[in-house]
């Protein structure tokens, strides 16, 4: 089994979900995170300013912030890990910076808690 985080833009979660389920991976967790990558976050006005107290001079500036995003969790089969992938490839790739990156994990075990099934059973 493998785990698959894909983290996306916001405008993309909607149709990712329901490709991935009409696809058969209708199990997926999805959360809202805040993060910057290569581009290095959105220029904005200035944010925060560290001042050292006894020089007074200007230790850091923040004229960044954090791009909000998604961050979508899927466990699957080591079998179907290049379909998702692909899946989650075609829907969320604009060609433009912020499209989002896609990590792959291993995974030792799972185990559905209300029927104690272990393994891939447990993901069906």
């Amino acid at each position: 089994m493998k785990e698959i985080i894909a983290i996306i833009r916001m405008n993309k979660v909607g149709v990712t979900k329901d490709v991935l389920a009409a696809a058969g991976y209708p199990a997926a967790t999805f959360q809202k995170v805040l993060g910057r990558g290569r581009q290095r976050g959105l220029v904005g006005e200035v944010k925060a300013i560290e001042v050292d107290k006894a020089t007074e001079m200007v230790l850091s500036s923040s004229a960044m912030e954090f791009v909000p995003k998604r961050m979508i969790t899927i466990i699957v089969d080591d079998k179907d890990v290049e379909r998702v992938i692909n899946i989650i490839m075609a829907v969320n790739r604009t060609g433009q910076v912020g499209d989002g990156k896609i990590f792959v994990l291993p995974v030792e075990d799972s185990i559905r808690i209300r029927t104690r099934e272990k393994g891939f059973e447990a993901l069906v």
